[in-house]
């Protein structure tokens, strides 16, 4: 999980290979972003004309899919400018908040679905199947292109992964849709769509909840999942340089950078830079934090009313 950070927190202050990752997360979203944009119109018009609610929910995913991706090159853009006076961090958080935003409309969408393959069961409506198979097949090709572009990106950001995620939602949409027309072209049995749109809704949502929990984590300034606080106070209660630590806090500003704040006091005889030295150095070495800020104190602490 060690990462090398830079401390600059400049447009490239991630870690030293920040540069091309991000220029690349950059180009795979836009160019995914483009590819299910323009496939998305050419959905809808074929849903409309073979009366296929299958294709029509698709391209409603299609149209979410295209806004997560856009939102998250948008995001990759943002972030890449410098930090300012008001903003000392920056804008890397803003591809957290836009992998939050895209987890809710997937669960918008999934309960869309799921309303509509209700009313669709109740009363079922006729739907041109041959039409709908190749417009499915069609689909299913331009998800498994953009699907490959973006798995060119960085697989551990939240944002990369919530694109991925929308992907391989459309991708099983489109299977769906094949399955879908398949069954009506043999047997004329319209029920299947929007019974296999409920199934697909239903894989939609597991992602959906994941990376919610995810970016709220990181929103909520949780610990990171890879750093128990518990265990860390215990480890560096072990160093000669310092008698115990306190006020101890992690966070992460984006997956890829957790940080911590903590108090450290110095052992009698110990300046207090040595002890600040000997602290961020085994939180570097043994934890991988390498974004720490010690408050080193010689007397009494001074936060104690």
């Amino acid at each position: 999980m060690a990462h090398d950070h830079s401390h600059d927190h400049g447009p490239g202050g991630h870690h030293h290979h920040a540069p091309d990752v991000s220029a690349r997360n950059e180009r795979v979203t836009l160019g995914a972003a483009a590819l299910t944009g323009s496939f998305m119109l050419a959905e809808l018009i074929g849903g409309w004309v073979t009366g296929s609610l299958a294709l029509i929910a698709d391209a409603a995913h299609m149209l979410t899919d295209f806004a997560s991706l856009f939102l998250a090159w948008l995001a990759f853009r943002l972030s890449r400018r410098p930090a300012d006076p008001k903003r000392s961090y920056g804008f890397h958080r803003m591809q957290v908040l836009a992998a939050f935003a895209n987890a809710v409309t997937l669960l918008i969408l999934v309960l869309w679905i799921a309303a509509e393959a209700v009313s669709r069961l109740m009363a079922p409506e006729p739907v041109m199947a041959g039409g709908m198979m190749v417009i499915a097949v069609l689909g299913l090709v331009v998800n498994i292109a953009a699907f490959a572009l973006l798995h060119a990106g960085d697989r551990d950001n939240l944002n990369i992964r919530g694109a991925l995620a929308h992907v391989m939602g459309d991708l099983l949409g489109s299977v769906a849709a094949i399955a879908a027309a398949g069954v009506i072209l043999a047997t004329g049995w319209t029920p299947i769509d929007p019974i296999l749109s409920v199934g697909v809704a239903l894989l939609i949502a597991v992602s959906a909840v994941r990376l919610l929990r995810d970016s709220g984590r990181v929103l909520l300034e949780a610990a990171p999942s890879h750093v128990d606080p518990e265990t860390v106070k215990a480890d560096l209660a072990n160093l000669v340089e310092i008698v115990e630590v306190h006020h101890l806090h992690f966070w992460s500003l984006t997956p890829e950078r957790p940080m911590a704040t903590l108090h450290a006091r110095v052992a009698e005889g110990v300046t207090p830079e040595a002890a600040v030295r000997a602290v961020k150095f085994r939180m570097k070495e043994r934890f991988g934090l390498a974004h720490v800020t010690v408050e080193a104190e010689t007397g009494s602490c001074a936060d104690v009313h």
